[in-house]
């Protein structure tokens, strides 16, 4: 790793402490909480890779820009900072704005999408898919084929699967499709960028049949980046520029700005038809808060502004890629293999490689999370069985996911490279011996997006296995 790329382009202003447990405090807090990471505290965690969203840390411009919050109820100078910085990035004549992601989607869904519509997608993460649900349409993945391999070295496996798409538009299915969502990145296939052929090739297939297509772009800088440095033709063009033209390939979208907003709170709904954009803005109102605040105050949409600007900064995506793609090479160096080729928000550990003695209904994507927790007060998410899984009424797997996955999300600006070898040194310990690592079993489930307040418990160890702690 070529330690210039690696470098980044900002020194540490500000700290706070990080608490370390001893290993019967885990193990106290760990079944207290049910066995689920989501339930522990915050000052349970040693190194917190449960999620990006809203964990990073704000700069000095973004705070100084936070004394200009305007708190006006309607019309706040800071909105009209924040609008014309948006505009100015994606494009989009129409802009609304939201606290997070989640509330867009679920204002845009109700005015998209009919009961008994599909929405397509390369993947819906969590709350997508549960928003797409909750207005009663079908959420429908079509992945592309490439995504299936995990070790492969193709560069965009976030892609939709562009023939499936055009067999179900043009199928007898075809007039159900109420929306075409294409997430960037693709956060449910392992971080894994979407290509600009992909995207204007989708565009092409909805614009030919009628469907809006819209992008969830949670992540446009970060998938930005890994189109100028994979995709041919676009080495030359800058990340902001190479976000722009992504968005002015869709009809709309909508975007949660705790990730590549760099900031706490907020979102944005980006759209061009004024129709739309009026029942939008009604539903926005009756739910939300104004339209020219959406339920965040000024100072939030001050640091937003600023952060927009920052996010794009080609050093900073630049150190932010290379600090993940180490921690692969750390991981691979000591047998834990990981989704590949690595992205950036996150990387994602093949758990039912690590862990073969654990079949998928003891699910050993949540096992390794509950592990790494035990062993070094690390906390992170599974994207396995656990959260994949068909179950029955019994909790019971009935379908397993196609990969037992778990996923180590990275803050931005918030860890150094010590505390990523640190999460490197917890994992090398477990892949030592993984036998030693239990399944679970549900205990008890709520019936829509289970792995949030799902309850669990360890399933009888195996007899003389030594557990290995640190800290």
């Amino acid at each position: 790793m070529d330690v210039r790329k690696a470098l980044p382009p900002y020194r540490i202003k500000v700290v706070e402490p990080i608490p370390f447990l001893t290993a019967e405090e885990r193990r106290r807090a760990l079944a207290e909480a049910g066995y689920n990471p989501f339930n522990l505290r915050a000052d349970q965690i040693t190194i917190d890779l449960l999620s990006d969203s809203g964990t990073g840390a704000t700069s000095a411009a973004q705070e100084a820009a936070a004394a200009l919050g305007d708190e006006s109820y309607a019309g706040a100078r800071s909105w009209f900072r924040f609008r014309d910085e948006v505009r100015d990035l994606t494009g989009y004549p129409r802009i609304l704005p939201v606290h997070q992601g989640r509330a867009g989607e679920r204002i845009l869904f109700g005015s998209l999408l009919k009961p008994g519509q599909i929405c397509v997608s390369n993947t819906h993460f969590d709350t997508t898919h549960a928003n797409v649900v909750l207005a009663g349409a079908e959420p429908r993945d079509l992945p592309c084929p490439e995504a299936a391999d995990l070790d492969s070295a193709e560069p965009f496996k976030g892609n939709i699967d562009l023939a499936a798409l055009e067999r179900t538009l043009t199928g007898p299915e075809g007039r159900r499709v109420g929306l075409v969502l294409m997430t960037i990145t693709n956060n449910g296939l392992g971080a894994q960028p979407v290509s600009m052929a992909n995207l204007a090739a989708a565009r092409e297939l909805c614009r030919r049949h009628g469907v809006p297509f819209f992008l969830d772009a949670a992540r446009f800088a970060e998938n930005a980046w890994l189109v100028n440095q994979r995709e041919p033709g676009y080495g030359t063009w800058t990340p902001r520029q190479i976000a722009t033209r992504a968005f002015q390939l869709a009809d709309g979208c909508v975007v949660s700005l705790k990730k590549d907003g760099l900031a706490a709170i907020g979102g944005f709904i980006g759209l061009r038809d004024d129709d739309l954009y009026a029942e939008c803005e009604a539903n926005l109102i009756a739910t939300e808060g104004f339209s020219t605040y959406g339920g965040l105050a000024g100072h939030d949409l001050e640091r937003l502004t600023q952060g927009l600007r920052e996010v794009v900064d080609p050093a900073y995506l630049r150190s932010r890629a290379a600090s993940t793609e180490r921690l692969a090479e750390l991981l691979d160096d000591v047998g834990v293999a990981t989704l590949r080729p690595a992205g950036i928000h996150a990387l994602y550990l093949n758990a039912g490689r690590l862990l073969p003695h654990l079949s998928p209904r003891e699910f050993p994507g949540h096992a390794l999370g509950c592990q790494l927790f035990l062993d070094g007060g690390i906390r992170c998410a599974e994207l396995g069985s656990l959260y994949l899984g068909e179950m029955d009424e019994h909790h019971r797997l009935l379908t397993p996911a196609p990969f037992e996955l778990v996923r180590l999300a990275i803050p931005r600006r918030v860890y150094t490279d010590t505390h990523l070898e640190y999460v490197a040194a917890v994992l090398a310990d477990v892949a030592k011996d993984p036998e030693r690592v239990r399944g679970y079993r549900i205990v008890s489930s709520p019936p829509l997006l289970r792995h949030f307040k799902v309850r669990l418990e360890p399933l009888p160890p195996a007899t003389g296995r030594h557990v290995a702690t640190y800290g």
